[in-house]
């Protein structure tokens, strides 16, 4: 087994690599690749982003969002967590085997003194009942990915603020994740593996899976400039790409609503693939405009806000709303939790 560690921290980059190792890579013996990111969510390739993510939380916190190819719930990486993924040929009888690529790991993992860590249902690993890694796969053209998530020493706090599922929809089409009980390996290893850094905790694990005492043993395996080029053409076409991550979210029915002083408005959007189809608005504000106009210039707009702030700047919303303020209109329309 060849192994590969990327210093990059941009999730989006690290998952086009790991695509054109998938599809472009000599395989003829698998590559064990390892990355950190810097703080993001990855979704699921059929989830809704509009419907787990709190998208205001995450732009503040310049979370970055992207989507994997390969299926699953949404997951929250920082820089206390360590991904791998085990990219291989298939040979046919490991699809949905998730024990075969997570097993190597649990081994490390009980040697390091996570010894109740272990595969929890399909393809979740837990340790005394919590949730510590979850892992995907992903098959094409007699090649294949089975990839997982180790937190280590993640920041907690930040998941259930950037994955609050928002409470004012109606009906969603995607895929909605269980954010089950989650916790860090780092309070179950032995003392020694207690104050690792995490690029020490990486490099222990990938010796422990590849049986060598020093990286410096491990072969590994080299990126050529075309691969490179590869990788940087495939996140911008991709992972970097707002249709890619945002676009590919299905229809959703959206009802925003909020009584204020001035009245109470009350949103109901239509969105699909990202971009407002449909806005009807309700309420008792004291406007004196049709409301018709105000919905009409956000149809065809991107669901964010840029977009939305771009299509309405030529309005005046007291015409429309009376003296709610426009900002509180605008956040009312956007708002996420």
């Amino acid at each position: 087994m060849k192994y590969l560690v990327t210093a990059n921290r941009d999730i989006r980059y690290n998952l086009a690599l790991e695509t054109i190792l998938m599809e472009q890579a000599d395989l003829s013996e698998p590559i064990l690749y390892f990355y950190i990111n810097s703080p993001c969510i990855i979704l699921g390739r059929n989830q809704n982003v509009y419907d787990e993510v709190n998208l205001d939380y995450v732009r503040d916190h310049d979370i970055i969002v992207t989507r994997r190819t390969s299926g699953g719930g949404a997951v929250f990486d920082d820089l206390g967590n360590v991904s791998f993924s085990f990219i291989t040929k298939d040979d046919g009888e490991s699809n949905g085997n998730f024990a075969k690529f997570t097993t190597p790991v649990l081994d490390a993992l009980h040697e390091m003194g996570a010894t109740d860590a272990a595969l929890v249902g399909r393809n979740d690993l837990q340790i005394k009942g919590k949730k510590f890694s979850g892992n995907a796969m992903r098959l094409e053209h007699g090649r294949m990915f089975s990839h997982g998530t180790l937190m280590y020493d993640v920041d907690l706090s930040v998941i259930e603020h950037a994955l609050t599922v928002p409470k004012d929809k109606i009906a969603a089409k995607g895929i909605k994740s269980v954010h089950s009980r989650v916790t860090n390996l780092k309070p179950y290893f032995k003392p020694e593996y207690q104050e690792l850094t995490i690029e020490q905790f990486r490099d222990t694990l990938a010796k422990k899976i590849l049986g060598v005492s020093d990286l410096s043993q491990a072969r590994e395996y080299q990126l050529d400039e075309a691969t490179k080029q590869a990788v940087n053409e495939l996140n911008a076409r991709r992972f970097s790409n707002w249709d890619w991550v945002y676009g590919k979210s299905p229809a959703a029915a959206i009802q925003h609503r909020q009584h204020f002083d001035q009245g109470t408005i009350d949103f109901r959007l239509q969105v699909t693939g990202g971009v407002i189809k449909q806005v009807t608005t309700y309420g008792d504000f004291f406007g004196q405009a049709d409301v018709a106009a105000f919905n009409a210039a956000l149809v065809g707009v991107r669901y964010e806000r840029p977009a939305v702030e771009a299509a309405l700047a030529d309005l005046n919303l007291a015409d429309y709303f009376g003296k709610i303020p426009a900002a509180a209109v605008i956040d009312l329309l956007l708002r996420q939790e």
